[in-house]
């Protein structure tokens, strides 16, 4: 479907509130925790203490016999199958804890302080087991084995992830300078201010009804049947509205099995909620990923190849974050135009809590590595860093060596605006004697989705009522991010009625078609356009019964602000909710009622890992700058000019909002956030000393809206969701870099680490140049 001209478009493109905005500033959402129902039981959950350790026997009995207490549930007494992607995790261990926090028994009593005490009466006899926290250190022949009942698992290697492309070997011979570095990315927390909660309750015919704030809802309902031995036919699961996620929440997790396995125990509704601890400590997290990097060119700036060893520290279990490398291998292998590639990656198992799919996915470990390099390289070529990513940027049209086809992409123009408003060309390496610096970052990610399963589709239902009233059920989720409001104005637009004639409707699986779920910046485009298909079947129904009362033919009609009118002329029109109402007064009585499912034209990646995996790319590009007190290694963020590439914008307002929270998030993960870990222990598991910025933390951001209009998406939409978080830790550390002459290695850069760069004369990586370069 044509995206159309600009100057059409009457609702798209426009800046809008988000439609859920009002009954969120005035109190009156109703979040997963506000809700309420009789017989409701509180859960809780006993955790392991241990990092690894084997369970030797569990007595509940006292944690029964307390008053109040309605179920009490372990290994020894539920019905509990594998999931996972590994199938190595189960709800409740019955042998081994594999990190603090793993999850042994749980309670529901009539209420939190009741169920806090049975905890405290079970009592569990371990045999502690040693532990390995680094991944280097699992990833050694002596290491003690954290899966040793997984007969495929070699060397606490969970899987690995590589590919070659080209020879990099005989690239790197040719190369005029080549250089290379570690760099290392922590354990980070998603940190919604809500923590995750899940209801459960079975009807008394043994219809489970599960409320619960998760993205993929219709795989959730699916891994809950086959884990617990449901029917996932009497399974509904229903999303209130969602209080942050960033990822946290796209995972189905223990405690989601665990409060299921309550509710059918004690035959009453059971609710857990995660404490603030319990939230930093036993649900899904931002995997640790270390990269040594090598990226070479010619003299002339054109880049030869890149040569990436990876280690992903996985945590304890598979889930989503195992398959961070899908994204971090992209960004290595395409971003920029790289004729050779190679990487060896590693995902490795360690006593830690486990990663998940966090906003990003991969993506600003891989560009914190991949734009240093960038300027690094630049600087040992003398050549201007803005002018070797110009020269090597991916344009439309090109095929990446793992198959990724540019349908649109605006790279160039987002590093020229950022160049010239920053002042680029004048103040970078001029600034030093203030301790100042500017830097840079460029980034590449999926924006049309990510086919990870068999379909990466969704559906939608629109129809309309006799008062003209516009319900689009979508098969996609709320999140907070806007998409409701977005969905709403593709449907408007398409329809040609007022944004305020349109609802959403999505929370309940027994309502809203079938969508594989909200990741990999995909709503808009995906969802969007099957919101456009079903609206545009929905208008020509309409049509067809306008052109009997108008007397032309459906072609020479148009709807315009509710009223279907002859393009020609328009004083020929009527209100299109009477064509509605002679629909439904005909003698055979139709509903206008539309359906479509769009399912993207990608493709699986082969076991080579090349395949088209999404239908449209998003570019961007960042420039912070900085100011370093070398006395104290203290970064203050003074300015981040930001251009992004969205195809178009739906609603500038809110790309430009999503924009702002990934940029501030990613100051966050570049400055201050770290979830730091002794003995397997996390220090400090609560907002006040995990390190996320505040609103003071947070600079001057500007945000610029490149416009390059996919041909495949919605009106030429392109995801924008995840984008604004990946290049700030690479641009600020190479601000830093210009600031100082120190070269971070690690985020977060906080003041006791730059200090000790600065004392240490931290430098550059190693140069290895030829054709008189001098060494860096």
């Amino acid at each position: 479907m044509p995206a159309g001209p600009v100057g059409e478009l009457q609702v798209v493109g426009h800046r809008l509130p988000k439609l859920d905005a009002p009954q969120k500033v005035t109190g009156q959402i109703a979040y997963a925790d506000d809700l309420r129902m009789s017989g409701l039981l509180e859960g809780a959950i006993l955790r392991s203490p241990h990092p690894h350790a084997r369970i030797l026997s569990i007595d509940v009995s006292a944690a029964e016999r307390l008053p109040g207490v309605r179920a009490v549930i372990h290994a020894g007494n539920v019905e509990q199958r594998r999931f996972g992607y590994g199938d190595d995790n189960l709800p409740l261990k019955g042998d081994k804890v594999r990190f603090i926090g793993d999850e042994v028994a749980a309670v529901a009593a009539v209420d939190e302080e009741t169920a806090r005490r049975a905890l405290e009466l079970i009592r569990v006899d371990y045999e502690v087991l040693p532990a390995v926290f680094d991944p280097f250190e699992a990833l050694e022949d002596a290491s003690p084995s954290i899966h040793d009942e997984l007969p495929g698992v070699v060397g606490n290697v969970a899987m690995r992830w590589d590919f070659d492309d080209g020879d990099v070997d005989a690239a790197a011979a040719r190369a005029a300078a080549i250089v290379e570095g570690m760099y290392s990315a922590p354990q980070a927390a998603p940190a919604p201010i809500e923590t995750h909660v899940v209801i459960a309750s079975f009807s008394p015919s043994g219809h489970l009804t599960v409320w619960s704030p998760v993205h993929m809802v219709f795989m959730y309902r699916k891994a809950l049947a086959d884990c617990l031995g449901l029917d996932w036919q009497n399974i509904t699961v229903i999303q209130p509205p969602v209080g942050g996620s960033f990822g946290g929440k796209i995972d189905i997790d223990s405690h989601d099995f665990i409060a299921v396995m309550l509710a059918r125990h004690a035959r009453r509704p059971v609710r857990l909620v995660m404490t603030r601890e319990e939230e930093f400590i036993g649900t899904r997290t931002r995997q640790p990923i270390h990269f040594r990097l090598r990226t070479g060119a010619d003299a002339e700036g054109n880049l030869l190849f890149r040569d990436a060893e990876v280690v992903s520290d996985n945590g304890a279990y598979n889930a989503w974050g195992s398959h961070a490398m899908l994204v971090a291998m992209s960004t290595i292998t395409s971003m920029y135009r790289v004729p050779n590639s190679r990487i060896r990656c590693a995902v490795v198992y360690t006593n830690k809590n486990y990663g998940g799919s966090v906003r990003g996915f991969g993506n600003p470990q891989a560009t914190f590595a991949v734009e240093q390099q960038m300027e690094e390289l630049a600087d040992a070529l003398g050549m201007d860093p803005m002018d070797l990513r110009l020269k090597n940027a991916n344009q439309s049209g090109d095929v990446t060596p793992q198959g990724m086809k540019i349908t649109s992409c605006g790279l160039s123009e987002c590093l020229r605006i950022v160049r010239e408003q920053s002042g680029w060309d004048q103040r970078r390496g001029t600034m030093r004697d203030r301790h100042r610096g500017l830097g840079a970052a460029a980034f590449i990610h999926v924006g049309g989705g990510a086919r990870i399963y068999g379909s990466d589709g969704c559906g939608a239902i629109v129809k309309v009522d006799d008062s003209g009233q516009v319900t689009l059920i979508s098969g996609s989720s709320e999140l907070g991010q806007g998409s409701e409001t977005a969905l709403a104005m593709i449907v408007a637009e398409e329809m040609g009625v007022p944004i305020g004639s349109v609802q959403v409707v999505n929370s309940n699986t027994d309502i809203k078609p079938w969508d594989v779920g909200v990741h990999a910046s995909r709503t808009t485009f995906v969802a969007g356009n099957a919101a456009r298909l079903a609206a545009a079947a929905a208008r020509d129904k309409l049509l067809a019964t306008a052109a009997e009362l108008l007397g032309a033919p459906p072609a020479e009609l148009r709807i315009r602000n509710g009223m279907v009118e002859v393009a020609a002329e328009p004083d020929r029109r009527i209100d299109f909710a009477r064509a509605v109402r002679r629909r439904l007064l005909r003698e055979e009585g139709t509903v206008v009622m539309a359906t479509a499912f769009y399912d993207p034209p990608t493709e699986h990646q082969d076991k080579e890992y090349r395949g088209n995996i999404s239908a449209a790319y998003g570019f961007g590009a960042h420039v912070a700058e900085v100011e370093v007190d070398p006395g104290t290694g203290m970064v203050r963020l003074l300015n981040l000019w930001t251009a992004h590439d969205v195809g178009r914008a739906i609603n500038p307002m809110s790309c430009e909002g999503q924009i702002e929270g990934g940029s501030a998030m990613g100051a966050g993960l570049a400055l201050s956030e770290e979830l730091v870990m002794f003995d397997g222990q996390i220090a400090a598991p609560n907002f006040h000393d995990y390190g996320m910025p505040t609103a003071v933390d947070v600079p001057r951001i500007v945000v610029n809206l490149v416009e390059t209009v996919d041909p495949l998406g919605p009106f030429g939409a392109k995801g924008v969701g995840e984008a604004g978080i990946i290049p700030p830790p690479a641009a600020i550390a190479n601000a830093i870099a210009d600031a100082t002459g120190i070269r971070p290695r690690a985020y977060p850069m906080r003041p006791w680490k730059v200090k000790q760069w600065i004392d240490s004369g931290e430098r550059s990586h190693v140069v290895v140049a030829k054709g008189g370069l001098d060494d860096g």
